[in-house]
């Protein structure tokens, strides 16, 4: 079942990489609305899943940041499917390197209410009618996947080493 949004915001702190010379206070930080902001703007996104034998696999994705969370569908016989139902840890990141967002989170299977709000919003971001998928969708005979993050990066290449932010979630 899909967890609603949270209604506290993720801590922000620092990006830990050693030798990258991040300051070690918390000044300059991105807001997490700076992030949000660029995983709803997203056009495409990367994801990264995990195969059986523990190789990555990677895939561009449409999909829709609501509540909170990251909503995509796929096939049921994708290796996407395939993957999660194994291992539901996943990555997702946004398409602008220069100002990347990363997810780090734990895929699970959207509820209809989730499904039902991504089927009334991907068409108005694609420009894509998915009328012909909306009873397999609402049906769960197909699935739509919602990410929960747990920790979340921002990259600013501009400011790379003052803003560079990382959000832990609960």
């Amino acid at each position: 079942m899909a967890q609603k949004k949270s209604s506290t915001a993720p801590k922000a702190g620092r990006i830990q990489a050693p030798g990258y010379g991040f300051p070690k206070d918390k000044k300059g930080l991105l807001p997490w609305s700076w992030a949000e902001q660029r995983l709803k703007k997203s056009h495409n996104y990367w994801i990264t899943t995990v195969k059986a034998d523990g190789s990555p696999h990677v895939m561009v994705v449409w999909g829709l940041w609501q509540d909170g969370r990251f909503l995509f569908s796929t096939g049921s016989k994708s290796q996407k499917t395939k993957n999660l139902g194994r291992n539901p840890n996943c990555v997702v990141a946004t398409e602008l390197a220069p100002e990347a967002v990363i997810v780090e989170g734990t895929a699970e299977l959207a509820d209809v209410a989730a499904r039902r709000k991504l089927l009334a919003s991907y068409p108005r971001k694609y420009k894509w009618d998915m009328s012909s998928m909306t009873d397999d969708i609402l049906s769960m005979k197909e699935p739509v996947f919602a990410v929960r993050p747990r920790t979340v990066f921002a990259l600013y290449e501009k400011h790379f080493q003052s803003k560079s932010t990382r959000w832990k979630f609960n």
